[in-house]
């Protein structure tokens, strides 16, 4: 027999103290069945999410939650909303929008939820088109990114929707919003949620997700949850045949079976997406895997094949040379590589430094745990002298005792170089990348062209450029093959 509205209420109203008591919770007061299982190994389900926002236990608070177009990110965001709101009196929670429209999609949830007749008595003021507050002192104000929607404002949680469309700037001031704060009896500790599919090498998911997945962030500052499509589809019916369903390479067949999916994208939906979409968006955008790579400098780029761990120079044979992109207030890049006898070049170690004169650049590539390289590969335009000191780039070091070389070439021809390393058209990739150098392998990933069509056939110098400069110098400098013309530069 269905329970009545009183019997609701009164079930619902004590905080729910353990994971299963909050997907009770959830069913009986807001009729919502949250995944509470992964079907892809390694990703997570939405009831993690939602256990991370609404318990407040030790560990980083901050997360970030990368999952794919139409998996529910904004509606789990404005349930985890409604929990903190109910149990947490006093709280107060700012929800940033990528868009006007993604805010306005975050607010028709709560208007909904708190519409419910479980939930309804609990509101306070009337519902604005931008604001909710409960009877308990609780708020929630939805806004789209700006920096006066952020500066002055003290909320204790800031949940980012739709983070990947976010300016830089817009990001940067929020991330002194949140202050923790007693809330009815529990401390709420200051938090920032970023929810997004990754869109953009170059946007901001790209940067706090390489961020969490550093292999040096053993205790990284925000949590990363990731699901995908398969994560949040419908229960497969055992009718179904998998040998000729279109997902079953995502699928693998775990969303058959008692222990299927238990999401709300209906499987014909997800096959139907597939069958409308080109491999490159499905991949980003459904299966999380990485960004659409249109416009990329290195399209070829792929960290499983170009990036692993490899013997020390002192372990092999082989020339080690370097390579520079000259900075001051942007940072300076150092490169140390390897060219062994298999005509393979393998980047050992980098180094960035911001605001540092060369004579101290030169100390430290001379302090640092590498061999020496024969020479650094450095821009032409190093030769430039200070207007201060009368002294170049290239000058400075040489007069340090390092070798320099500035072979000039046109950007497209060496790209074209870098290029060749990656993807030779016969033979194996012959440029690899430790995982020590994070900055060159997220440059390699987020390096790219302008986004108007034509505009442009040098990439965009918007910070990825410098890691990924430094390599194009190193490569363009190596040996020219006796077996090629005159412009075939580095191919070796």
């Amino acid at each position: 027999m269905p329970m009545t509205i009183g019997a609701r209420r009164a079930l619902v109203a004590a905080a729910p103290r353990t994971r299963a008591e909050l997907r009770s919770w959830l069913w009986h007061a807001m009729e919502i069945r949250a995944p509470d299982r992964a079907l892809i190994p390694g990703h997570h389900a939405p009831m993690d999410y939602l256990d991370h926002a609404f318990f407040e236990r030790p560990g980083p608070r901050d997360c970030i939650v990368w999952a794919s177009r139409g998996g529910g990110k904004t509606f789990y965001a404005a349930i985890a909303t409604t929990l903190d709101l109910v149990f947490k009196p006093g709280i107060e929670i700012m929800i940033l929008g990528g868009s006007l429209q993604q805010s306005q999609r975050m607010l028709a949830h709560l208007r909904r939820f708190f519409r419910s007749p479980v939930l309804a008595p609990t509101v306070g003021a009337a519902m604005t088109d931008r604001r909710l507050t409960l009877r308990s002192g609780s708020t929630v104000e939805v806004l789209a990114q700006s920096h006066t929607s952020v500066r002055g404002a003290r909320p204790q949680k800031l949940r980012c929707d739709e983070a990947d469309l976010f300016h830089p700037d817009v990001w940067a001031a929020a991330q002194l919003v949140p202050r923790s704060k007693e809330c009815g009896g529990t401390l709420v500790r200051g938090a920032i949620e970023a929810l997004s599919t990754w869109h953009r090498p170059t946007g901001l998911m790209g940067t706090l997700i390489a961020e969490a997945q550093a292999p040096a962030a053993e205790a990284p500052a925000r949590r990363l949850l990731r699901w995908n499509v398969v994560d949040v589809v419908e229960r497969c019916p055992s009718a179904r045949e998998c040998a000729v369903c279109p997902i079953l390479e995502e699928c693998g067949g775990r969303a058959k079976g008692r222990r299927g999916g238990s999401g709300h994208v209906p499987i014909d939906d997800a096959i139907a997406l597939k069958r409308r979409t080109d491999t490159e968006t499905w991949r980003a955008e459904m299966v999380c895997e990485r960004p659409v790579r249109s416009g990329a400098v290195y399209p070829q780029f792929d960290p499983a094949v170009h990036v692993g761990a490899f013997p020390t120079p002192e372990s092999r044979e082989g020339s080690m040379v370097g390579g520079i992109d000259f900075g001051f207030r942007d940072p300076t890049v150092v490169l140390w590589g390897c060219v062994g006898a298999d005509a393979t070049l393998r980047i050992v170690a980098e180094m960035v430094t911001r605001e540092t004169t060369m004579d101290t650049v030169a100390g430290m590539i001379r302090e640092a745990p590498w061999p020496m390289p024969e020479w650094f590969g450095v821009d032409p335009a190093g030769h430039q002298r200070s207007a201060v000191s009368g002294v170049s780039p290239i000058m400075a070091l040489r007069r340090a005792g390092l070798a320099m070389r500035s072979r000039r070439m046109p950007v497209v021809e060496g790209l074209r170089a870098v290029r060749a390393r990656l993807a030779p058209a016969s033979g194996s990739p012959t440029l690899l990348i430790h995982p020590r150098c994070e900055a060159l392998i997220r440059s390699m990933a987020s390096y790219r062209f302008p986004d108007s069509a034509g505009s442009s056939d040098v990439p965009v110098k918007d910070g990825p450029d410098h890691a990924a400069d430094a390599l194009r110098y190193l490569v363009t400098n190596l040996p020219v093959s006796p077996n090629h013309g005159p412009r075939a530069y580095s191919y070796l």
